[in-house]
């Protein structure tokens, strides 16, 4: 399976995806987004956003769908996460149309730290791809730090990279 691949044999640098700190503004992200993820020739999947501290370590991920989730307002966010029915779709998205409008751009004047999708998983250099596929698919995520030592970010394994592997592993074998 996946020949021995490793975290390392897969990872990519950090500074392959634009980075800010924490107490940017979601204003400031949209600006770096729009620059560095939209308007760019080079293609970063996902579209996400690093979020680093004052030295360098690495809090969290910001995606596109993070920043909406910020913009939006709070009263329509749901409580639970259970579906909207089908026949309210339509009403909710006029309201949140004409809403958003109006809290958008005083919700993007809060910092990223607080729409962020915090890092709390990782993998060392030297575990096994199939170690970060487990986390990736059971924690919904699809960028996987890497650290040395638990704690030196040294990279990140994408869940595209992963996927690779392992399928290429199967239709091998």
């Amino acid at each position: 399976m996946s020949k021995g691949k490793v975290a390392k044999d897969v990872m990519i640098d950090v500074f392959e995806f634009p980075h800010i700190p924490y107490w940017f503004s979601i204003r400031q992200a949209i600006g770096i987004a729009k620059k560095s993820l939209l308007s760019s020739e080079k293609c970063h999947h996902p579209m996400a956003v690093l979020v680093f501290d004052e030295k360098y370590n690495l809090l969290g991920t910001l995606s596109l769908k993070d920043i909406l989730r910020g913009l939006e307002p709070k009263f329509l966010k749901p409580t639970t996460k259970a579906q909207v029915p089908a026949e309210d779709e339509s009403g909710l998205s006029l309201l949140w149309d004409t809403l958003f409008d109006k809290g958008a751009k005083e919700a993007a004047e809060k910092p990223v730290s607080e729409v962020m999708v915090p890092a709390k998983f990782f993998v060392q250099p030297d575990e096994p791809i199939t170690k970060a596929a487990y986390l990736m698919v059971h924690n919904d995520l699809a960028l996987l730090p890497v650290l040395e030592n638990k704690k030196k970010f040294v990279g990140l394994v994408r869940i595209r990279e992963v996927f690779d592997e392992l399928s290429s592993s199967i239709l091998e074998g």
